[in-house]
């Protein structure tokens, strides 16, 4: 990925957050700057942490459909993110990074696939 591309990424997932926190989900962002530094942290660990955590719950594949899979990686990096960040914080604990990992991923596809139009 060339360094628009990661620089795309991150004001995507940036805007997504923004919009996540002002929605009733329990996802709490104090600030814009706070905004963009969460999102650095998620490309981050979805980066060099992500592979790292599907190792270990990869098993769980076995049992569990590999989208409740995802889903679960996807909480947890939403956590990691939460934890890492000051000022970026799950009121609501496991259930506010599960409804903030769907939110995530619905509003980045939606924002990817507007981009996609316009470019």
């Amino acid at each position: 990925m060339d360094i628009v591309g990661i620089v795309v990424s991150v004001l995507v997932t940036a805007a997504s957050l923004f919009l996540i926190s002002k929605l009733p989900t329990g996802v709490e962002i104090d600030n814009l700057n706070k905004t963009l530094i969460a999102a650095a942290v998620f490309g981050l660990l979805n980066a060099f942490v992500r592979p790292i955590l599907s190792a270990f719950i990869s098993p769980a594949g076995l049992i569990l459909s590999g989208s409740l899979v995802q889903l679960l990686l996807n909480m947890l990096i939403f956590g990691l993110a939460a934890w890492l960040v000051e000022g970026f914080r799950l009121r609501w604990g496991i259930w506010s990074a599960l409804i903030g990992a769907i939110a995530l991923v619905i509003i980045n596809q939606v924002l990817y696939q507007v981009l996609g139009a316009v470019l």
